[in-house]
């Protein structure tokens, strides 16, 4: 089978930046999953995106699909032909429906009988006549939240579309892509090379655009010259270039041809916190700040132009110009906000509304103050910074920077309360209180930041969930899910000895409009649960360690922590996968006994020699784990339970536990009762799977 490159490509006017590398993935792995489905062979895709492009080049794509030869059984030879040899009405319908005559047909045999059969052959589908329809599905299904339509057409999509290539090999497949007859133009820089380029083959594409179109087409390749170049020209600046990843490649989806130009600002403005100026150059201006050895800002600037021009002092000055008021308003913020204290911007919050159903900022504010005091109480801390930093946690929302600039909430409010002469564990934990900001993101680093962390996410997890607003699919737009992550891993990964249950209610305490508490809870409950989960199993343990511990309804999630640990560790023991069984199996035996309560197995009632030793194992096991599970040393208990294996099979392959004397039976009953509560202090190991 022939197999040729075929190119793709969808010029349209400037896709939105933040969306074009997610677009240009989703459109290659929809091309390439529709493809498997409809037979087409190919060795691999390359997907490439610009602000004005996405297009594909499938390699070795095959030119027809295979073809296919069914056999259709039709009807018993019996049935097919009568006594004179002449073909049935069956047999006659059957031909017809084959699309054969009766004498064409064939017979087959098998262990019912033989039949009339018909071998149909067909040929594969050229490629050019399925390609189109397979890329219009792949565009179709793309991420794109909202469509638009533009002229007077009736095709959507992301941004008006302006051009389409669509080449097999060197040949054109003729085909309308979201109405735009496609061809072999393609379009360059739009200003350095406006003229329509022709492309020979797939192969040339790339190649063309960059020699001829002033393009780089490969996003990955842009990407490493835009971050080359901002190092390269920070270097020279005595400096090195501050790149996040998010804006790198949002850069590179707003440029085709990047240049790197320096730009300055003055050096007053490193008077201000050096979040402000990098907020103000990132998300506002899309520059790559600039710092030096000391990781201290520089007062310059990096900017990528999207065109290689002869008067760059220009595109220079015009980013100073432009960068110069941002600097200079954010400075004014600074100087007017540090004018008012906090503690007098308190009552301001009583004008915001947290939420409709839930009250205000203020009221917020006061829960908060409550729930600081009680797990500084209980973790045994200084209750008065974490009642302070929670009476001024949510001020900074009302200042102009936080008000110009919402995404350095916090982070204004430690610059403030350090301003204004406030205690440094109150000041760094109003920045804390948000973290993790993000997935994997930093946690507080100050015990009145974890407090005040714990206290805002459980106070917001409990008031939303109150009032029935529980993420549902993708929506989640109070960031509930991030909340109980947030909690999971402060608690686990600061070891905070909490038990979460107990802070779920103190924070369910605070609210006073009516709501059913328990139900709330219990949602709440297998919510935080559910991502409790996710979490410990990215760690790598595995779904039924998880089940085994949390069978147990453990809310301690340090606790939780060590028994999982514990599992994960018994599980690799020999004994592991025979005690795991037995489990199982006296969980069924209690069950099916109808019993629903058990006393302690009597001495003077044991009977057959298995059944005496396991009693006796079972007391000395009792006894010996019990100062390890004081200080929670499960792995080590467990570890001394697996010797029970040898007494337990001995049990099982001697001892009939279901005898007719009710006694007996009841005395064993208890034992195994016995001997799976020693294991049930620590998990549920009859869950583990073998």
């Amino acid at each position: 089978m022939a197999n040729r490159d075929l190119l793709f490509e969808l010029g349209t006017e400037e896709l939105p930046p933040k969306a074009l590398h997610t677009l240009m993935t989703a459109l290659r792995d929809e091309t390439a999953a529709r493809l498997k489905k409809a037979q087409l062979s190919f060795d691999s895709i390359k997907a490439y995106a610009t602000p004005r492009r996405l297009a594909l080049i499938i390699h070795e794509l095959a030119e027809t699909q295979p073809d296919k030869t069914e056999v259709r059984r039709g009807p018993a030879l019996q049935a097919a032909f009568g006594p004179d040899g002449q073909p049935t009405p069956a047999a006659i319908g059957f031909a017809k429906s084959c699309g054969v005559e009766v004498a064409e047909l064939e017979t087959m045999k098998n262990n019912k009988g033989e039949w009339l059969c018909c071998q149909i052959h067909t040929p594969g589908t050229h490629a050019q006549a399925l390609i189109a329809g397979i890329l219009q599905q792949s565009l179709a299904a793309l991420p794109i939240p909202k469509r638009m339509r533009w002229s007077d057409l009736e095709v959507e999509f992301v941004r008006p579309v302006h051009w389409a290539v669509l080449l097999f090999g060197d040949e054109v497949i003729p085909a309308r892509i979201l109405n735009v007859k496609a061809g072999n133009i393609t379009f360059g820089h739009r200003f350095h090379s406006p003229e329509p380029l022709t492309i020979a083959n797939p192969d040339h594409y790339a190649q063309l655009l960059f020699s001829e179109g002033w393009v780089i087409a490969d996003f990955d390749e842009r990407r490493a010259r835009i971050q080359e170049k901002a190092n390269k020209l920070a270097g020279e600046a005595g400096g090195h270039a501050h790149i996040t990843p998010d804006l790198l490649q949002e850069v590179t989806a707003l440029v085709e041809w990047p240049v790197a130009v320096m730009g300055n600002f003055d050096r007053r403005f490193l008077q201000l916190p050096p979040e402000v100026l990098i907020t103000v150059m990132q998300s506002h201006q899309k520059y790559f700040p600039v710092r030096d050895g000391n990781h201290a800002l520089l007062p310059c600037f990096i900017t990528m132009a999207n065109l290689d021009s002869k008067r760059l002092d220009s595109v220079r000055e015009g980013n100073e110009r432009v960068i110069r008021p941002r600097l200079a308003d954010a400075e004014f913020f600074w100087n007017q906000d540090l004018k008012t204290p906090l503690e007098q911007r308190l009552e301001q919050l009583a004008g915001i509304i947290f939420q409709q159903k839930l009250g205000t900022l203020l009221d917020k504010t006061r829960r908060l103050e409550k729930l600081a005091v009680l797990l500084a109480d209980t973790l045994a801390s200084d209750s008065e910074p974490a009642r302070r930093a929670a009476h001024l946690s949510k001020t900074d929302l009302t200042t102009e920077m936080v008000g110009e600039f919402p995404e350095l909430q916090g982070i204004m409010g430690r610059y403030y309360a350090k301003a204004q002469g406030e205690a440094e564990e109150v000041a760094a934990a109003l920045e804390e209180q948000y973290r993790p900001r993000f997935a994997g993101g930093p946690l507080p680093e100050t015990r009145c930041g974890e407090i005040l962390a714990l206290a805002d996410k459980l106070d917001t997890l409990v008031g939303i969930f109150s009032i029935g607003q529980i993420p549902t699919g993708a929506k989640d737009p109070y960031a509930l899910r991030r909340a109980a992550l947030g909690i999971i891993r402060i608690l686990i990964e600061k070891e905070l000895d909490l038990d979460l249950m107990d802070l779920l209610q103190a924070a369910a305490a605070n609210y006073s409009h009516g709501f059913d508490q328990s139900q709330v809870l219990a949602t709440l409950e297998n919510f935080i649960l559910e991502r409790l989960k996710g979490y410990l199993l990215e760690k790598e343990f595995n779904a039924d360690e998880f089940e085994a511990v949390a069978a147990l309804k453990i809310m301690n999630l340090l606790d939780f922590l060590h028994r999982i640990e514990a599992v994960h560790a018994f599980r690799q023991l020999p004994e592991a996968e025979s005690l795991a069984a037995a489990n199982k199996r006296i969980r069924n035996i209690l069950r099916k006994s109808g019993l629903t309560t058990f006393a302690a197995a009597e001495t003077d009632s044991l009977q057959a020699p298995e059944e005496i030793a396991l009693h006796t194992e079972v007391e000395r096991a009792r006894r010996e784990i019990t100062p390890l599970l004081q200080r929670r040393d499960y792995t080590q208990a467990l570890k001394r339970l697996a010797q029970l294996k040898e007494t337990v099979d001995g049990f099982f392959d001697h001892v009939m536990v279901m005898v007719e004397d009710e006694s007996v039976r009841r005395n064993r009953l208890n034992l195994l009762n016995e001997t799976a509560a020693l294991f049930l202090q620590i998990a549920d190991i009859s869950r583990l799977q073998g």
